[in-house]
C-alpha cells in the first residue's frame, strides 16, 4: 500500500457492505474472490482476467512464503479514483482472521479496466499477500505501528512485488535526488507515537509515501549488505533488518 493506495482508502473509502449476495463469487483451491457489484460492475472477460491473475499469481507466491495463510477471501470492486502512479489497481490487507484483501480497480485507467488488469493487478496482490505472511493488516496487526516498523514492513511487501512482477513504481522509490540513508535516520528519530499519516502517506512539508520509500530502500540496503534475497529477510524482526541495513 502506498500514498494513492492508502490515502483514497482512508478519505474515500466507505467500508465494503458485508452483505455480498448480490456480487459474483468465484471459489479455487487457495482463494474465495469476491466481485463487488456497484453503479460499474466488471464485465465477464475482466472477472475471467482477474481471477486467473488472482489465482496463478496465489499459486506463485505459496511456493515462495510458506507462511501465507491456507485460506484467503480477495474482494474486488471497480472504482473511478486516478490511480494511474500504480498501475490503476489499489488494495490493502484488510485483516488476518479471517484472512481478507480488498482490492480496487479504477476505470479511469487510460485502456479501462483490462489494462488496468494486466498492469497492477499482479504487482499489488503480491504486496498484500506477502502483508498476510507477516500477520500485518489493518484489523488485528501482529506489529506495533510505529512508523520505522511500518517502513520496514512496507518496503519488505514492494521489494517482493518488484522482484518477482519486474513492476516497479516510482512513488515506492526514494527519489534520484534524494540520500536515501538521510531519510532513514530521520524515521529513526522519530518519536514511538510519530503521526503515521505524516510520515507513510502525506508530509506537510511535501513529499509523499516517505515510509515506503525509504523502507524500499532499507531493504535493498539490507540484501546488499547480506547477500540474502528478499524471501531470505522476510520473517527476520524490523529490528534485524534495520541492522542488516547498516542502522
Amino acid at each position: 500500500m502506498n500514498l494513492f493506495r492508502n490515502l483514497l482508502l482512508i478519505f474515500s473509502l466507505c467500508f465494503f457492505n458485508p452483505c455480498i449476495s448480490n456480487s459474483a463469487k468465484i471459489e479455487s483451491k487457495g482463494l474465495d474472490i469476491v466481485f463487488k457489484e456497484g453503479t460499474d460492475n466488471f464485465t465477464e472477460f475482466e472477472k475471467k482476467l482477474a481471477t486467473d491473475i488472482l489465482t496463478d499469481s496465489e499459486k506463485e507466491i505459496r511456493k515462495l512464503l510458506p507462511n501465507l495463510p491456507k485460506g484467503i477471501k480477495v474482494i474486488v470492486e471497480v472504482v473511478d479514483w486516478d490511480i494511474d502512479e500504480v498501475g490503476g489497481v489499489t488494495g490493502r490487507a484488510e485483516s488476518n482472521s479471517p484472512s481478507l484483501v480488498l482490492i480496487q480497480v479504477s476505470n479511469k485507467f487510460p485502456g479501462g479496466i483490462v489494462s488496468a488488469l494486466n498492469a497492477g493487478l499482479r504487482s499489488t496482490i503480491f504486496h498484500e499477500f506477502h502483508h498476510l505472511s507477516l500477520g500485518w493488516a489493518i484489523k488485528d496487526n501482529k506489529f506495533l505501528p510505529e512508523i520505522p516498523v511500518a517502513a520496514a514492513i512496507e518496503g519488505l511487501a514492494e521489494v517482493f512485488a518488484e522482484e518477482y512482477t519486474g513492476v516497479i513504481f516510482e512513488e515506492n522509490q526514494v527519489p534520484e535526488n534524494v540520500d536515501g540513508n538521510n531519510w532513514v535516520k530521520e524515521i529513526l528519530a522519530l518519536p514511538k507515537d510519530a503521526d503515521y499519516q505524516k510520515w507513510m502517506f502525506q508530509h506537510p512539508d511535501g513529499r509523499t509515501s516517505i515510509g515506503y520509500r525509504t523502507g524500499n530502500y532499507l531493504v535493498r540496503q539490507a540484501m546488499f549488505n547480506s547477500g540474502k534475497t528478499i524471501v531470505e529477510i522476510s520473517n527476520i524482526s524490523p529490528s534485524e533488518l534495520l541492522g542488516l541495513a547498516g542502522y
